[in-house]
């Protein structure tokens, strides 16, 4: 998503926050606070562009952030709506118990009404009565063990709904990181397009088009040897072929196709269509396979990129990635070594 034409700095460090705003979205809020309204008109272009750049950078940041709370979003809601569907079942169990104990409970007290004793003097066959007592003592213990079975069932329902109130009460607060990661990635995305709409038709026209590593980045040397691998395995080739058809796609952020994607969304659909799942952002995508040397990449295997691996394209051969590279721009070709940082994980 970031404009990679240089290096950058991988800076926006995670702080300490409370759970409802992530280290993540603080950090994104404090660069925000710092932006630019504006171009400086003592920048020049080349100033403009830097500062996109970093803005860009910013904001892949914040949409890797974005997505990996809706992702967790998504999980404490099934999880919730689980629970509160076992919620409902338990308490259907409890009211049949309480209903089949009432009739129990009833029957014997109308069965033992009158005092045993009495009972068996006046009983005229008294091996009967003996024969009904000792039903009655096993109803009395037959009604103690669903009492007590009651009882567990009304205990592990109030654990079930204590469980449900908690996983509600974490999706609230997942629902509030998710806006606020919206609000940063938009608020960022605003101005650089107010700096990009400051500068000449000409210099906008060529920031959309200039190649993204605007020479090698650091540790980028021996990508040139990088030609005419095959993919490791058939997942990986049909994870190839579904990136090279989604050549040409839009960039929207917080999307995994097919109409338009980010860059984790890209690499995450092209191995869906291959009938594989991988994570959903870019820093779970690095550990979701192998990793390997950059000299021994091969086309279908995940190239992150920074420290943090914020952002994700996919090896294509000939020292090539296919990637989402940031808003306005179309999910494209560009040289593996475009970024520092670049780590080769096969899936």
């Amino acid at each position: 998503m970031a404009s990679h034409r240089r290096p950058s700095p991988s800076g926006l460090g995670r702080t300490a926050r409370v759970s409802v705003l992530s280290a993540a979205a603080a950090s994104a809020a404090a660069a925000l606070s710092a932006a630019p309204a504006g171009a400086d008109p003592h920048d020049g272009p080349s100033g403009v562009r830097a500062r996109v750049d970093r803005l860009y950078e910013q904001a892949e940041r914040a949409t890797e952030q974005y997505n990996a709370a809706t992702e967790r979003r998504e999980r404490l809601r099934t999880c919730a709506e689980r629970i509160q569907e076992s919620v409902a079942r338990g308490q259907q169990q409890v009211n049949r118990m309480r209903d089949g104990l009432a009739g129990l409970a009833g029957a014997q007290y109308r069965a033992g009404g009158i005092d045993p004793a009495l009972a068996l003097l006046l009983s005229g066959d008294p091996e009967t009565y003996l024969d009904k007592a000792s039903i009655l003592d096993r109803i009395g213990s037959r009604q103690a063990g669903r009492l007590r079975a009651l009882q567990e069932a009304q205990r592990s329902l109030r654990q079930q709904r204590a469980e449900a109130a908690t996983r509600l009460a974490e999706l609230e607060r997942s629902r509030a990181d998710v806006a606020r990661h919206k609000k940063a990635v938009e608020r960022r995305l605003a101005v650089a397009r107010r700096l990009l709409n400051s500068l000449p038709a000409e210099e906008r026209e060529a920031f959309a088009g200039s190649s993204r590593d605007g020479g090698r980045a650091d540790g980028a040397e021996g990508f040139d040897a990088l030609t005419g691998q095959v993919p490791a395995s058939s997942r990986a080739a049909a994870a190839v072929a579904a990136a090279r058809a989604a050549v040409g796609r839009p960039y929207i952020w917080g999307m995994a196709g097919p109409g338009g994607f980010d860059c984790s969304g890209l690499t995450q659909w092209s191995y869906r269509q291959a009938g594989v799942a991988i994570p959903r952002t870019s820093q779970a995508q690095r550990h979701a396979g192998r990793q390997v040397p950059l000299s021994q990449a091969r086309p279908g295997d995940l190239v992150t990129y920074r420290s943090d691996a914020s952002h994700v394209g996919m090896y294509m051969g000939n020292g090539q990635v296919v990637h989402a590279p940031y808003p306005g721009a179309r999910v494209r070709y560009d040289p593996v070594g475009m970024i520092p940082g670049a780590t080769v994980t096969r899936v």
